[in-house]
């Protein structure tokens, strides 16, 4: 009985440390380092697939703003990608222009797809969540804490506007 007792009290130490299937992912920065998304599950996150090159670009100004403003609550993870035909052809020249032109610190992982056969995980898995993959670049998936549902945007929507305001405000 004590055994019972004893695993019982420490079964749910063992359940909140659990990293859910969505958030286990090898990801890896454009510096070239891992990157663990299990440590901002119980946090909205929200999902962009970026161009460096895109008319869409200027974007990276307001995510970077919402980012700075609500960092210990909010995450903002950057895909870049060139499927869209917008993207430099190397992680350093992509880091260099987010860096020196919009002063991006939020996340932005190494060039990958995001559709298509080749797309990264995070992508196929958003994709199976919603029946929805980007568009364009800068589509914007808001994935709320514990994965509990995904909000799709496209890249007309600012990072910035009401309508992902509305969805992030409860959590911020």
């Amino acid at each position: 009985m004590k055994n019972i007792l004893f695993f019982l009290t420490l079964f749910p130490i063992i359940s909140i440390g659990a990293c859910m299937d969505f958030y286990n992912q090898d990801l890896v920065t454009l510096q070239g380092k891992k990157f663990d998304l299990c440590k901002h599950q119980d946090k909205p996150i929200i999902f962009v697939n970026t161009a460096s090159k895109c008319g869409f670009t200027n974007q990276f100004e307001d995510m970077e703003n919402l980012y700075k403003e609500n960092k210990d609550k909010l995450l903002i993870v950057g895909f870049p990608s060139n499927d869209f035909n917008q993207e430099f052809k190397t992680d350093k020249e992509i880091q260099d222009f987010c860096k020196l032109t919009y002063a991006v610190e939020f996340p932005m992982m190494s060039q990958s797809s995001v559709i298509g056969d080749n797309a990264n995980k995070v992508y196929k898995n958003l994709e199976k969540m919603t029946g929805e993959v980007p568009l364009w670049n800068f589509y914007k998936f808001i994935v709320l804490p514990k994965a509990k549902s995904v909000h799709v945007f496209s890249s007309m929507t600012n990072p910035k506007s009401d309508e992902i305001n509305k969805i992030l405000q409860p959590y911020l």
